[in-house]
């Protein structure tokens, strides 16, 4: 079960070679033609100083609004987030963050610099008709939703870009990709990456794509939260502590990631070096293989994806 002495050389060479890389650099290669952009965006506006308002102040929104306070790119008292009247839970915890939070869309409009749209889908087409006289920068995370709806439903040259985030961003770990709208330029884009760039990795890739990502990235974190209960429950059945072994299988799938990432190596690769003939781990991927990991997981990104393609289908009727 010992990582192979090639594999752990590669390790440390890559890890010198990453102290003078942008993270994003060993993931634009990971990407597939056509997914990342002809061009890098260069980062230079100051959004510290940029007020941003939450249409919608749901766990996505806390999230966000977290990891920019995290980051250090806004501060509490410059986020504004619109909840509902009866979601004190969502009150308090942008309370708690230093933040203010009201019941009315239209106060949220007047104070953003920004503003993100981060209401579930089917509240999307109640919201849209309150920026009627707003042409600020729009910041859409509603799943489904393309860009040519929101920019039918916005004042004529509204910059829009789409985003798919995902909830590691509270942590400083998302995996982010937007999409701009034909009235987004250079400046609109670089805000939006520069903000998502702070809680995680960021890309620009075609809309198109924008569903796929949302079936893998988007609701993936509840795959792998899924992933670690069960091998938690099997450390557990085997007599470790609960806590034991949820701090266990979280790191594992920390650490797996972060090898991958890190070395720019192969899955398949790193999953044969702790392979040993007739050893414990490939008697285990013999019997994962036997129940369907693989095709159980490949079948859950493509039920997202279609779903997301659906709800997509669904507004473009209306």
């Amino acid at each position: 079960m010992t990582v192979g002495l090639k594999t752990m050389s590669l390790i440390k060479s890559s890890r010198r070679v990453r102290r003078s890389l942008n993270v994003r650099n060993v993931s634009d290669q990971l990407l597939a033609d056509g997914e990342v952009k002809k061009t890098r965006i260069s980062l230079n506006i100051n959004t510290n100083m940029l007020k941003i308002g939450f249409l919608g102040g749901g766990k996505m929104a806390q999230a966000l609004a977290k990891g920019f306070i995290r980051a250090g790119l806004s501060k509490g008292d410059m986020i504004l987030a619109s909840c509902l009247p009866n979601d004190t839970g969502s009150v308090e915890t942008f309370k708690a963050m230093g933040s203010k939070s009201v019941f009315t869309n239209n106060t949220v409009i007047d104070y953003g610099d920004i503003l993100i749209l981060s209401v579930k889908p089917q509240v999307v087409p109640q919201v849209l008709p309150e920026l009627k006289n707003s042409k600020k920068l729009l910041i859409s995370i509603a799943m489904g939703i393309p860009l040519a709806l929101l920019e039918k439903a916005l004042p004529q040259g509204t910059p829009v870009i789409r985003v798919m985030p995902n909830t590691p961003a509270l942590v400083g770990c998302g995996a982010t990709v937007y999409t701009r709208g034909k009235h987004a330029g250079d400046k609109e884009a670089e805000i939006a990456e520069k903000l998502f760039s702070a809680v995680g990795f960021c890309e620009e890739i075609q809309e198109n794509l924008i569903d796929s990502v949302t079936g893998l990235a988007g609701s993936g974190p509840a795959y792998i939260c899924m992933v670690i209960e069960a091998l938690a429950d099997g450390g557990v059945k085997m007599g470790l502590a609960r806590s034991t072994a949820y701090k266990l299988a979280a790191q594992t799938v920390l650490g797996a990631g972060t090898m991958i990432r890190e070395t720019n190596l192969h899955p398949g690769q790193l999953k044969d070096d702790v392979s040993s003939p007739a050893g414990s781990t490939i008697s285990a991927i013999h019997y994962l293989e036997q129940h369907g990991l693989r095709s159980a997981l490949i079948g859950a990104v493509e039920a997202a994806t279609l779903r997301c393609r659906q709800v997509t289908a669904e507004f473009e009727k209306k």
